[in-house]
């Protein structure tokens, strides 16, 4: 899908990820480790009531064991093929790694019957691992971000994507940052890609329900379409021409 990112997405968009507070170049950066899955619309909430009676005690413990730092399992409400899409938080690359890794063992192991179901409703999948930029979000990516998100996912010109990542810290930020708080955003937060397919950013934003996040992203378009910003918002553009917009509602951790 090709367009201008402001148009489609008022440069806003679920995952996840921040809370209400100004995250500065020293916030800690997160890597967020996304499985997309492709299911059968007739039968998903089965899926979700295996997720929820077979794997989340397993991801819970993880938490409380310190093995990752959050995850979360999330339903599509408006968007693209993808239906469903398992989140796992984690400080760095290996933890994240070694986390994944073993938590699919252990389902395996303990679940094979609730896997197999599972794989028969949820047929096929894609793998992405994202990375937060410090100073481009509202907080912490473990941060609670809401019941309702948008997401838009962008594909953009490596040898400037880097440029991008600036023009979102410096010039875009103040500006969703303005928009955060009660009765606006819980959340916003922009990720790089690490791992994966031809998406390379995420900007993902995040609010108590759908209503709020929208309302609230027409105020952001309306920001962003004063002169002030044309220059940032057209080399932005320029850089990341190709997005799709995906809107989830959060089904676990409950």
């Amino acid at each position: 899908m090709r367009g201008t990112i402001l148009a489609a997405a008022a440069l806003v968009s679920a995952l996840w990820y921040g809370h209400v507070t100004a995250q500065d170049e020293a916030a800690p950066v997160s890597y967020v480790y996304s499985t997309y899955f492709v299911c059968a619309p007739d039968a998903e909430s089965r899926a979700d009531d295996i997720v929820k009676s077979s794997f989340k005690p397993h991801y819970d413990a993880a938490v409380e064991q310190g093995d990752i730092q959050a995850w979360s399992w999330m339903q599509h409400f408006v968007g693209g093929e993808w239906r469903r899409v398992l989140l796992i938080i984690a400080p760095d690359m290996d933890s994240i790694l070694d986390a994944s890794g073993a938590l699919g063992e252990i389902i395996q192991d303990a679940t094979p019957e609730a896997g197999r179901a599972f794989s028969s409703i949820c047929s096929s999948h894609e793998d992405y691992i994202w990375r937060t930029v410090p100073g481009a979000g509202s907080g912490a990516v473990t941060d609670n971000r809401g019941a309702a998100g948008l997401t838009v996912y962008l594909q953009c010109d490596m040898s400037r994507e880097e440029r991008a990542d600036e023009i979102v810290r410096e010039v875009l930020a103040p500006v969703y940052n303005a928009h955060v708080g009660e009765g606006q955003l819980t959340s916003w937060t922009w990720l790089e890609h690490h791992v994966g397919g031809p998406w390379r950013r995420i900007l993902a934003l995040g609010a108590e329900d759908h209503k709020t996040l929208m309302r609230t992203r027409d105020a952001i378009l309306e920001d962003l379409g004063g002169r002030r910003y044309e220059r940032a918002v057209r080399e932005l553009n320029e850089v990341c021409d190709t997005h799709r917009d995906y809107m989830w509602d959060a089904l676990f951790p409950e």
